[in-house]
């Protein structure tokens, strides 16, 4: 379901179906981006970061965007914006596109 701004809204599913969090974005990629940003285990290094698979329903249809997810600290850049200044450290992330279930309800 696309809101009047053109974002759509996404639930991050549990293993056990549970819908814990949602993350907004124009495309699931976005949000998924937005969702591995948070996973607990970052790496060192995008290489090293260890690898998890995240699920996101698109609210308001069946559609279940499955994504590997991985994410990493990287030191701030010296040019940061304002808002990230004081910060040593920042967390990067990238995602792999899996496939898209549809939920059988």
């Amino acid at each position: 379901m696309v809101r009047e701004d053109g974002k759509r809204n996404f639930a991050l599913r549990e293993d056990s179906g549970e819908e814990t969090s949602v993350f907004s974005g124009n495309t699931p990629r976005q949000a998924a981006l937005k969702a591995a940003r948070r996973l607990d285990d970052a790496g060192n290094s995008e290489e090293s970061a260890p690898r998890h698979d995240i699920e996101l329903r698109e609210k308001g249809t069946d559609k279940v965007h499955i994504y590997e997810a991985w994410a990493w600290e990287e030191d701030a850049p010296e040019d940061a914006p304002e808002w990230l200044q004081g910060r040593e450290d920042i967390t990067e992330a990238n995602v792999s596109k899996q496939g898209i279930e549809h939920l059988e309800e």
